[in-house]
């Protein structure tokens, strides 16, 4: 029992945030009388969401330097679906090629940043307000006042398609539960194997039967989920999209040197600097790497609305830095996950929808999103001061 007192306390961000959201779910479950969770309104779920939780990514390695932050992500977004719509229906340039030139712009926007943060010592605060300003007036400026619109099938696919699937018994689509069982199965075996690596390391690890239990309530959630959407068209392609970035970004940084270096970085600039890590190099990687997500996001959306407007991008960089936040990251850096930035993501998307549902006006819809971010901080604050005490 002590084993898994400890385990428990030693995750309770981790723990608390996807506790949250079920409660979350199972209230306006409740609530909208089973429409949250029907086939239908899943796909809308995620595909409404996806673009936050792209930029989300991106945003947690930012706030991972030390609680710096990226203003300019939903500018930039609006920027690149304008540019893109423009290199397409203006220009009449493949979608393909558009799209490669697009999120090369978006890196080197990315890059831009990076320089002034990294090299010249402009906060992050400063410059990417000073990109908000920028890309804003220039997405105006490209787009003379009027949307362009609609956007080729081939440009709206990932975003707002659905994987190729054929019809099985019942009407499920095949490839989408083929998909649940195959992806629980890799994470139980990888699961375990990163268990027994952490024990001949000596290392500590959670009981066995927690173990056991986290893992099945993992899978459960997964089958049933996808099966959801099975009932429906399958899986959304923006869905395959997030979830390829997701395992990417994990990997990065959990498993790689450059990751390590950012979450050092954002526990101790003056120590990490000192043991021999080069940090103006991590923060122009972050910022590049910032400015390409914001790309894609940005033709994401575009491709989910069918078209570019020169309000694109609104607000974009807080739901990202909200999703963050929420999700477990630290305000001071060094702390949080790419799967905590998804979960937090997921947590707006569900209110925005649920209170949607509802018929809640926009403006409780916001005041109750505000009222959320202040209580996760707030958690994280406290925790740390407890944990200091």
């Amino acid at each position: 029992m002590n084993s898994i007192q400890k385990a428990l306390s030693g995750k309770m961000r981790q723990y608390g945030m996807v506790i949250a959201l079920f409660v979350v779910v199972a209230l306006f479950q409740v609530l909208t009388k089973g429409t949250l969770l029907m086939p239908l309104n899943i796909s809308n779920i995620i595909q409404q969401n996806s673009y936050v939780m792209i930029l989300a990514c991106g945003m947690l390695l930012c706030i991972l330097t030390g609680g710096n932050i990226d203003l300019s992500v939903g500018s930039v977004a609006g920027l690149i679906g304008a540019i893109s719509a423009v290199f397409i229906l203006r220009m009449g340039m493949p979608t393909p090629l558009a799209i490669f030139i697009s999120l090369l712009i978006g890196l080197a926007i990315g890059c831009w940043h990076g320089f002034w943060i990294a090299y010249v010592g402009v906060p992050a605060f400063i410059a990417t307000l000073a990109g908000l300003l920028i890309f804003r007036g220039l997405t105006m400026a490209i787009l003379k006042g009027v949307s362009l619109a609609p956007m080729p099938l081939d440009y709206t696919f990932v975003a707002a398609g659905f994987l190729p699937d054929f019809a099985g018994p019942g009407g499920l689509q095949t490839i989408a539960i083929a998909s649940a069982v195959i992806i629980s199965a890799g994470l139980v075996a990888w699961q375990f194997m990163a268990r027994k690596k952490r024990q001949s390391y000596g290392f500590d690890v959670p009981h066995i039967g927690m173990f056991i239990a986290q893992l099945a309530v993992v899978c459960a959630i997964i089958i049933f989920f996808t099966y959801r959407l099975a009932q429906h068209r399958g899986l959304p392609m923006s869905l395959v999209l997030v979830s390829v970035l997701v395992v990417v970004y994990s990997f990065i940084t959990t498993r790689t040197v450059f990751g390590r270096n950012i979450y050092a970085f954002g526990g101790n600039a003056t120590a990490a600097r000192l043991s021999g890590i080069n940090t103006k190099r991590v923060m122009f990687m972050v910022y590049a790497n910032m400015g390409l997500l914001a790309a894609l996001a940005g033709i994401i959306f575009t491709g989910r609305l069918n078209s570019a407007t020169p309000k694109s991008g609104d607000g974009f960089e807080l739901d990202a830095i909200a999703a963050c936040f929420i999700g477990g990251a630290s305000t001071t850096g060094g702390v949080g996950t790419v799967v905590g930035a998804i979960i937090g993501g997921l947590l707006m998307g569900v209110l925005n929808n649920g209170m949607s549902i509802m018929g809640v006006p926009i403006d409780w819809q916001q005041a109750v999103k505000g009222m959320v971010l202040l209580v996760a901080v707030a958690f994280d604050v406290l925790s740390k001061k407890r944990r200091s005490a």
